[in-house]
């Protein structure tokens, strides 16, 4: 049985650590409200992009090279990670799911484009060609990420060095929940206008004509996902690893709570023994 001196350094320590994760659960918290307000501001622009851009679509028979499907193949997987741990199993369960997919060839000639360090670092151990790396986007993201990401995306594709893009992330469902998700980006699959909208039935006169216009939504129309998904990957972070040092906090309560019981039975047991050794010289003596 472990000493009271032991214990009371035990305690201590889990104390030490209980704080630690109280104060982070608190940051996480914070960071998750700036995160969600981005996702719901960057939101009423992406909506409307993909409304305009259905009624465009629909309205011409123009082709343009990020809509064209191609049978090479060749796909590049943006698997997108935190930079930073302590948010449970966050990153594990999608990056187990991912390799097992790359593993049963769910596509048959695939890259991976690992965004963030944790992906980093897990593709770097494995047999996995791995085309492009970022270490430090997703603990400093700004919207130039999602231009910039975007952009590198679309020249890949309309240069011929790829044939498709997916992206696979951790969706923010609510605190307690989030979703791995797979999401072709490229090529672009247009949404569908809805027959029923206010103005599903109107004419347009576009200037310039559909066919221009389509060729400036499009681009923006990615950058506008890739951001989106850089986006909700952060607040599913931030709602994952609060839960996480919560959970912590938690079970470090309940741990100080069983190492002081241990703490006052050993030291009553200790009382105990000392009182019993005094009687019994008592007797002894008075014998």
């Amino acid at each position: 049985m472990p000493s009271t001196r032991d214990l009371t350094r035990r305690i201590r320590s889990v104390k030490g650590t209980q704080q630690i994760t109280k104060a982070m659960k608190m940051v996480a918290a914070a960071k998750l409200r700036r995160a969600q307000e981005a996702v719901e501001n960057a939101r009423p622009f992406a909506d409307t992009l993909s409304k305009v851009l259905a009624n465009v679509a629909g309205r011409t028979e123009e082709s343009h090279p990020l809509l064209e499907r191609r049978d090479g193949g060749r796909t590049w997987l943006v698997v997108v990670s935190s930079d930073k741990g302590l948010c449970g199993s966050f990153n594990a369960n999608m990056l187990r799911q991912v390799e097992k997919d790359l593993k049963n060839e769910r596509w048959p000639d695939v890259e991976v484009i690992a965004i963030g360090r944790k992906a980093s670092d897990f593709f770097r151990v494995r047999d996995f060609a791995v085309a492009h790396q970022e270490r430090e986007t997703m603990s400093q993201l700004t919207v130039a990420d999602g231009q910039r990401l975007g952009a590198m995306f679309m020249e890949a594709f309309t240069s011929g060095q790829i044939d498709d893009v997916w992206l696979v992330y951790n969706k923010f469902v609510s605190v307690l929940r989030q979703e791995i998700t797979y999401e072709q980006l490229l090529p672009i699959e247009p949404p569908e206008a809805d027959p029923d909208a206010e103005d599903a039935a109107t004419d347009y006169l576009y200037e310039p004509d559909a066919a221009g216009l389509l060729a400036e939504l499009l681009p923006r129309y990615v950058e506008t996902e890739v951001q989106r998904v850089l986006y909700d990957s952060a607040a599913a972070e931030q709602a994952s690893r609060m839960t996480s040092m919560g959970a912590a906090t938690k079970n470090a309560g309940e741990m100080i709570d069983a190492l002081t019981m241990l703490y006052n039975r050993t030291r009553q047991a200790a009382i105990t023994k000392v009182l019993i050794e005094i009687v019994s010289g008592a007797q002894a003596l008075g014998d």
